[in-house]
This record gives C-alpha cells, structure tokens and sequence, in this order.
C-alpha cells in the first residue's frame, strides 16, 4: 500500500534528481520504496541548510545555518528512536533505519557534514577534501547499501558503495566550481590551488580558467580510481540494485568526463548526460550487473574514511578550523 510518505519521498527524487531517479526505477518495489524514504531525508536536510528547495533557489529563513541544522539533528535523532514521533523526512529515516537495521550513527554522521558547511571550513589539502566528501556523500553510499541489502558488518563491500559517494561528489565539485565560487564556497584544495598560483578568493577570474582546468582534472582523474572501486563493490549487490548502481555510476562518470574534455570551457554551461545517453549507459548496466562477483581484495590505495583523524566542530563559531 503507498501511503501520502512514499508519494512525497517519489516526488523529491523526481524533482532532485533526474539521474538517480531514473537508476531508483529499477530496484524492486521495496527497495525502491526505501531508497526513496532515504533520498528524500538527505534532500531535505541538504536543503535546509542551505536555504533552498530541491536543490535550487533560496527560501526565507530567520534561522542561521547552525540553528537549523541543530533542528535537524534533534528531529532525525528523534525519527530514529521513533519514527511514529516524527513526520515527513523525519519519519522516513526512521521507518528506514527500522526496516533495514541501518546504523543509526551513519545519518548523524551525514549530519556533520553539512555543519562543515555550515562552519564554512576550508579544505586545505586533499586529504580534507576527501574528508568532507565522505561525510556528505561517501556515508550515503554506505547508507544506500545497507538499504539494499547489505549487511551492516560487511565493510568490505561498504566501503566500495563510500568510494561511489566520494566519486560522485568529486565530480559535482568539479562540474559546479563557478557555481559553488559564487555563493562564497570553495572545495578545492587550497594546496593544489596555490601550486599554481590561484587563491580560493580569485578561482572565478577569467585568466585562471586554465589552473582550474588543471586542478579538476587531477581530481576527476582520482574519480576515476573510485568509481572503478565502486563497480566491483557492486558486482556484489543483487542483480537489480547492482544494475541500479552501474546505471548511476556510468551516467556521473560521464559528466566528469564531460568536464574533462570541454577544458578551459567546461563551466560556460553546465555539464550533463542527455536522455538517449542514459538509456545507452542503462543497457550496459544492465549487461555488466549480470557478471561475475569481482575480487574485493584490491582498492588501489585509495584514501578512506578513518586514514586520517576527521574534522571536529569547533565548539565556537569563533573555534579553528582545521
């Protein structure tokens, strides 16, 4: 039976994202059901910090980013414990968690990336970036998996279904750097940036579209080596979630690569996948989701969340942040 909960959930994906819309059509009912619940939590959170709806615009708020995402810590911790407590996105990562045994640190978790957002912290080195990437997009990931079936201590499959989240975030931070620079943001590592010359303050001038070109390919290329690690990961999924997440993985895949070629000109338009485009990536998919399981062995060396301590809240807006 859908209820008014699942109908909402549908139309945030629908609105969201095109993308993962298209690749959540292909699990079975009650995994789609429960992807959707997921989605729409994490869409809705993202868009109250912000200050936006469905990922675009702005909405009046009297709150400061902190004191909404302090609501929303206190409302997700609450749908947590009990998901008849809440309603909307609140119930749903409830009613998620209860029908899944998802771990309940994992959404709080996702929670604190947005504060460092909130905070405005600044990514100094790679290894920063990658930090902030797992929080708000690598834990998703996690989150995804366990909601498709994954057990919760199988981490050798996990932390592969992480490595999609970074590889989509780096290529989202790559495809919006103009985007970001205008609302005051940079997650380009600074360090990267300095090597040629470019503060963070001044990636938007025209002259340095060429250091930009150079950074975001380094990046894209690293994006390559997790969305490689993700495709094994997934060829230990069930068949329809697997053939869910190569669709997804394809159809971002290409957007970095999109990036990529258009050089110097990759931001004059924003970079995207066409519909006939998804539907040649979704029956390639579709072929590779039916072969065999791949060694889990091997991540190439590649960074993972608990390398490195993580980034702390500073307990102060005036605390450092490092």
């Amino acid at each position: 039976m859908t209820t008014d909960l699942d109908r909402w959930a549908a139309q945030s994906i629908a609105r969201g994202s095109k993308s993962f819309a298209l690749a959540s059509r292909l699990f079975d009912a009650e995994t789609k059901r429960r992807v959707r619940l997921l989605y729409a939590w994490c869409r809705h959170c993202d868009d109250v910090v912000d200050g936006q709806e469905g990922g675009r615009g702005t909405v009046e708020s009297v709150d400061s980013a902190l004191e909404r995402l302090g609501t929303l810590r206190a409302r997700t911790a609450a749908g947590l414990a009990d998901p008849a407590s809440e309603t909307g996105a609140f119930a749903a990562i409830g009613l998620v968690a209860a029908e899944t045994g998802l771990p309940h640190e994992l959404p709080m978790r996702h929670l604190d990336g947005f504060a460092m957002d909130a905070h405005d912290r600044r990514y100094r080195s790679l290894t920063d970036l990658l930090d902030y990437c797992e929080h708000v997009a690598g834990v998703v990931g996690r989150m995804m998996a366990v909601v498709m079936g994954v057990a919760a201590d199988r981490t050798d499959v996990l932390v592969r279904a992480a490595d999609l989240g970074l590889a989509f975030q780096i290529t989202n931070i790559c495809r919006d750097v103009l985007e970001d620079a205008a609302n005051g943001r940079c997650y380009l590592p600074e360090e990267m940036l300095a090597a040629r010359g470019v503060t963070p303050g001044d990636i938007a001038r025209p002259e340095h579209r060429g250091a930009l070109t150079e950074v975001t390919r380094e990046l894209l290329v690293l994006a390559d080596d997790y969305y490689e690690s993700a495709r094994i990961g997934a060829t230990h999924l069930p068949p329809k979630a697997a053939w869910a997440v190569l669709t997804a993985e394809k159809v971002y895949r290409a957007i970095g690569h999109k990036v990529r070629a258009a050089g110097p000109a990759a931001w004059d338009v924003r970079q995207h996948t066409g519909s006939w485009e998804k539907i040649g990536m979704l029956m390639m998919a579709r072929r590779e989701a039916k072969a065999a399981a791949l060694c889990l062995d091997d991540r190439a060396d590649l960074w993972t969340y608990g390398d490195t301590p993580p980034w702390r809240e500073p307990q102060s807006p005036l605390g450092e942040l490092v």
